[in-house]
């Protein structure tokens, strides 16, 4: 892990002062900046989400699919919880905690706001990191690869319809023609134009591709900080009047990811999923693609609204949860190989580590 993913709660930290500090004495320049839109797309931050999202997608080899029949198990699990337990729990746990719980504490005109964020980021299964936590737990990487091409590719069809559902169900007005957009300009569109980037570098080899992204990561890096201090310099007012917000918004995140993962662990070695499969998927499961719930948070309801605060607390949390599933995932392996049906399985494969 790079030392930017390990301290990314710290540099969001960072850009939460910085971006508070220059939307108060720069405020002029940061409504020009939210005046630069069209059809409700904001051009600025358009460019930054390409540059966070285009580089994770070039890594994605669509060809992996090819081999989600080896892992059927760990990959039906996963899909369960992305696409069914994960958005739908979520959508009830926002109910539950903002727009019951939590009302007296947050600003009445931004309740539906907080609970479309949330929803936007539990629609949008992660695409990158869950490459670092695969790998802290030893993951099986032809499993991870094939899951993440699997979401992305389920993603170009579901996330829309999902959403709006979703929204729908929480009485929020859906803005269908702003979805539809940034569906093909946050998801279609980057997925198009990272594989055609990425046969073209193929197509010289290997090492171009790593060359090309060794350039390229940065300036992502660099893309991902300047939308949150963008987005902070909105929130800034916002976030001084409210920081009990944060804190409050963080509660239902930390849920479904805690109670997502563990499920996916436990459905996995119910299962007899091998480890090294059971791993990356409790984790795929409950992680988030918060750079796609960012923009997307933005198109629909404005820099300024609390989705974009929400999709952004994802964000802030993001690293230490799941560092802290990547420990419990580790030290858990020898209980979960003990399970019957782990065994089982991997006797039938002829695994003579378990034939003890």
């Amino acid at each position: 892990m790079s030392i930017f993913e390990r301290y990314l709660t710290v540099w969001v930290g960072l850009c939460i002062v910085a971006g508070v500090a220059l939307g108060h004495v720069f405020a002029p320049a940061f409504r020009l900046i939210a005046a630069a839109e069209i059809a409700k797309v904001n051009l600025p931050m358009a460019a930054l989400i390409w540059l966070m999202i285009i580089p994770m997608l070039i890594k994605v080899d669509f060809a992996a699919l090819g081999q989600v029949a080896r892992h059927w198990r760990g990959i039906s699990v996963t899909l369960l919880i992305n696409w069914l337990v994960k958005p739908f729990g979520m959508a009830l746990l926002g109910w539950i905690f903002i727009s019951q719980l939590f009302r007296p504490y947050l600003p009445a005109d931004q309740i539906d706001s907080y609970i479309a964020g949330l929803i936007l980021l539990a629609a949008a299964p992660c695409t990158a990191m869950v490459f670092v936590w695969s790998n802290l737990t030893k993951g099986e990487p032809n499993f991870t690869l094939s899951q993440v091409a699997l979401n992305d590719t389920i993603m170009i069809v579901a996330f829309a319809p999902i959403v709006g559902l979703l929204l729908g169900l929480s009485a929020i007005t859906v803005p269908w023609s702003t979805l539809t957009l940034s569906v093909g300009l946050y998801i279609v569109a980057p997925v198009v134009a990272a594989q055609l980037i990425r046969k073209a570098l193929l197509a010289k080899g290997e090492a171009a591709l790593s060359r090309f992204l060794s350039v390229l990561q940065p300036l992502s890096i660099v893309a991902l900080l300047a939308t949150l201090v963008m987005l902070f310099g909105f929130q800034g007012e916002q976030i001084l009047k409210q920081p009990l917000v944060i804190a409050l918004l963080a509660v239902p995140i930390l849920i479904q990811v805690y109670v997502n993962s563990g499920l996916a662990y436990l459905l996995n070695r119910v299962s007899g999923e091998a480890h090294c499969v059971a791993g990356p998927s409790a984790l795929i499961g409950a992680s988030n693609f918060f750079e796609l719930a960012v923009a997307a948070a933005i198109s629909l309801f404005g820099f300024q609204s609390g989705a974009a605060l929400a999709t952004v607390v994802g964000v802030l949390i993001e690293v230490p949860v799941m560092l802290s599933i990547v420990a419990i995932v580790n030290a858990s392996k020898p209980w979960y190989e003990r399970g019957q049906a782990v065994r089982k399985v991997a006797a039938a494969r002829g695994d003579t580590a378990f034939k003890a």
